[in-house]
This record gives structure tokens, sequence and C-alpha cells, in this order.
């Protein structure tokens, strides 16, 4: 039987401190609102993790809102500033990854290092035992140890960018919204007269903000422009950077039509790092798209690592390559010692995207997961220079 600890009432909080970390944002002050209301002891905590470019960053005007919140609430307000440690174990591996051709996901290491990895710290100096935030995801505590699950709203579910947080951290994180949809969220500040019921949600890079991309990034890493090709190497034109491309993109290419071609969009297929080009199909339903599996590394599980036979994992685990995709049915081969993973995927999948993350599944359960280094085998076309790709 599951001993949840969270707001349902499963565990008493009389006398318990909790900090929860306030962004300024409508899901965290409803996050304290519910930790309140069940009698936990309540203080806010804000971070500041990013100092530059004012025109784009949000930070002041998060820090106000925030200071709102906590005034409404009547709950103290700490104030912390982990920008040193964001631009060491966040941003450069960011800028680490663009410059090697791949496309990361720094939310994820913003969780495990900064949010449940900084800022639980600096909470358990204050003496709360849990940091709570205002995530869409479930912790469960029973026999089986702590475990990461998805939220009740599975279009807003975070567990994607929460698989790396180390089941230590998980032990002490409390996710009041895990049972409750966003339109629920925005309802209950509503009724209760927070200010910011019906502030935007946040969006852009993690505590960077929202700022012309490329423009962002080509301030830190020098661009390489090269030439696009198409599947049967014809150059249709010149990229700005293969950085400033994903897998399975659509648009932003500069291409517009070609005499003789058809109108339907293009996608990028594939960047060949070795001659620095870009290579790009038309229409949604292109075979250079899809992708039959993917090798990973770095690989974290949140509990004991799963069983297997031989190599290949017993369970049939789902797995998602992106945030907010559905689940996928895939088989799961470890290599190397348990820190390599091969996964096929039961139906070929778009956009397989290299240094994005895979992140398995067993039913309601986050696992864990870890980096695409490579994805594998094109679907089969007759065109001889699919060998050309990257898969």
């Amino acid at each position: 039987m599951s001993t949840r600890v969270s707001v349902t009432g499963a565990r008493k909080p009389r006398d318990r401190l909790v900090i929860i970390a306030l962004s300024g944002g409508v899901d965290s002050a409803v996050a304290a609102w519910r930790l309140l209301e069940e009698g936990w002891q309540v203080q806010g905590l804000h971070m500041t993790n990013w100092e530059d470019d004012e025109a784009y960053c949000t930070a002041a005007e998060d820090l106000r809102a925030a200071r709102r919140v906590a005034d409404q609430l009547g709950i103290p307000l700490h104030l912390v500033n982990f920008s040193s440690a964001y631009r060491a174990r966040v941003f450069q591996a960011f800028l680490d990854e663009y410059a090697a051709g791949r496309t990361p996901n720094p939310d994820v290491l913003c969780n495990r290092e900064i949010k449940f990895g900084e800022c639980l710290s600096h909470a358990r100096r204050l003496g709360a035992e849990f940091l709570a935030t205002g995530h869409y995801a479930r912790v469960l505590r029973d026999d089986r140890g702590v475990r990461l699950a998805l939220a009740t709203d599975q279009d807003k579910d975070q567990t994607y960018f929460l698989h790396a947080v180390p089941q230590a951290a998980l032990a002490h994180a409390l996710f009041p919204l895990g049972d409750l949809s966003k339109a629920e969220v925005r309802a209950l500040a509503r009724e209760i007269g927070l200010a910011n019921w019906d502030r935007p949600d946040s969006t852009g890079i993690c505590f960077i903000g929202e700022r012309p991309f490329q423009e962002f990034l080509g301030t830190h890493l020098a661009a390489r422009p090269g030439p696009i090709e198409d599947e049967h190497g014809t150059v249709l034109g010149e990229h700005r950077g293969l950085m400033f491309y994903t897998i399975g993109q659509r648009g932003g290419l500069g291409l517009g039509g070609r005499a003789g071609a058809s109108e339907a969009p293009w996608y990028v297929a594939a960047k060949r790092l070795v001659d620095n080009t870009l290579v790009v199909v038309q229409g949604a339903g292109h075979p250079w798209l899809f992708r039959a599996g993917l090798v990973a590394d770095t690989l974290h599980w949140i509990g004991a690592p799963p069983k297997t036979s031989g190599h290949a994992v017993d369970l049939p685990l789902q797995a998602r390559i992106r945030h907010r995709q559905g689940l996928q049915s895939v088989s799961v081969t470890l290599e190397a010692g348990g820190t390599r993973a091969r996964v096929a995927f039961a139906e070929p999948q778009r956009g397989v995207a290299p240094g994005q993350y895979v992140v398995f599944y067993d039913g309601d359960d986050c696992l864990g997961g870890g980096v695409i280094r490579e994805s594998l085998t094109c679907v089969p076309t007759a065109d001889s220079l699919q060998a050309t790709l990257t898969c």
C-alpha cells in the first residue's frame, strides 16, 4: 500500500517545514496554497539563476510576482542566487552539446543540478524536511521505495524533465499539483484570489526566458554556415550553422518553393557533421524522418536498474523521446556494463534527435532515462544515398 507524502492527507504534516520554490507563476503559487491548506509550515524560496540580458530575462518581474504571492499567503520568502552554479553545471553543458552538433534539453539538467541540487540543499539548511515545486508529477513512497510517477494531467506531465533527479533527492520532494489539471489549477488560483491567476506560463530556455534563439546562441558559439542538400545530394541553399537546427524541424530553412519540386514542406532529416551539411526532405511522411531505434548513454535509473535476461530488459517498457509525446512501446538492451542502452521502437519514430533524452516508463512509473547519442536504422528505401545519412 502506498504511503505517499503529498497534499492528499496520507500523513499529518503538523509542525513540519516545507520550502516551496516560488517562481512567480500560478503553478507554484497554488502548490504553496495547497500545502498551507493541509497544515504544513510553509516558507517560500525564489531563485535567481540568470542575470544578463534584462530586455529578455523576466527575473525582476518574476521576483515581484513571487513577493505578491508570498504576501497574499502570509509566508516568508527567501531569496537565493544560483547563477554561478547554473552557468557552470547547466549552461556550459548546453553550449557544449550545441557545439558538438547535438540538441540538448537544459530543463533536465536544471532540475537535477539546480532545483533538486542547489535549491534542495539550501532548503535543507533552512531546516525544511521537504522541497515542494509546481511540477506536474507525483512522488510515491511504498515498500518498493521512492518512485516518480506520471501526473494525473497527462498533457502537463513533467516527468520527462524530472527523470534524472536522484532518488535520494526525490525522497525530499513534494509535488502538490500531481493530481490536478492545469485548468483546475487556474480555477483554484482565481477562486482564492491569487493576483497571478492568469499570468501566462513561462516559455523558452529554463531560467533564461523566451528570446530570439538563433541570435542568443550566436552570441555564445561561432556559427559555421554550410550547404543544405536533399536526399539526392542536390544543393538547395545554405544553412546558418548546424547548431541552429533540430532533427525533424519544419520551417525556418529559408528554402521556400523549388522549381520542379512539390510544394510539400521541408523537414530536417539529418545533420551530417563530417562535411557540415544539413540534409532535408519534403513531406511529413518521408521515410528518412523515421528511425527504428536509438542508442542512449549516461543512463540514470531512479530505483534499481531493470532486471535483464542476458542483456535484454525483461519488462515490456514504454518510452518517450520528447516532452508530451505519447508513450511508445520499446524493447531495451543494456550494453557496456549497463551504462548504455540500445532501444528498439515497436513503431518507427519521427524526430529522434541526438542530445535529447529517452525516458523509460513501466505503466505510470517513470524509471529513468539517458541521453540520445545516435539514431538507428532509417526506415529502408530503395535509394542508395540512404547510406549518406548519419542514422
